[in-house]
């Protein structure tokens, strides 16, 4: 059944609002795509803040695919690669970055392989608090070592 002329303004609307506040748009082709696993896609895709919508243009071929997350850059591409390892059907077209750059999908992939934004937090604050822990440490070691002395001395 065709859209009627409302209908489309409508999903126009729509895409363009999700695009506007979206950091990161991944986009690809799931031609072939059984519609278990595109719901399945969604349900996932929603736990982690992802929006998936699927806008069929007749000018383009195969059908396309739209990633959106207002919230992580990085989350529509993993999201979309994980769901790309178990259907090998889903073939990334590339991204829309935040600031309406066009990014291609060996890039894409790229950026699916990163870590999660808050694991990359966290390796940066354990990074940080490696000396801290060091010197913690070395001065612990040493205080127990002044203290097993004190109690030798204190013995004989």
């Amino acid at each position: 059944m065709a859209l009627t002329k409302n209908k489309k303004n409508d999903v126009v609307a729509e895409v363009s609002d999700l695009l506007s506040s979206s950091k990161m748009t991944v986009v690809a082709k799931y031609q072939g795509t059984t519609v278990k696993a595109l719901q399945q896609l969604r349900r996932d895709a929603r736990a982690n803040g992802t929006k998936v919508k699927d806008v069929n243009v007749s000018d383009l071929q195969g059908m396309l695919l739209y990633a959106f997350n207002a919230d992580d850059e990085v989350a529509p591409a993993q999201i979309l690669s994980q769901f790309a390892k178990a259907n090998p059907t889903l073939e990334f077209v590339g991204a829309i970055t935040g600031e309406g750059k066009f990014i291609g999908s060996d890039d894409v992939k790229a950026l699916a392989s990163l870590p999660s934004k808050n694991k990359l937090i966290a390796q940066v604050v354990a990074t940080l608090l490696s000396p801290v822990n060091d010197v913690t440490n070395a001065l612990s070691g040493n205080l127990h070592a002044l203290l097993d002395g004190i109690e030798a001395k204190a013995t004989a």
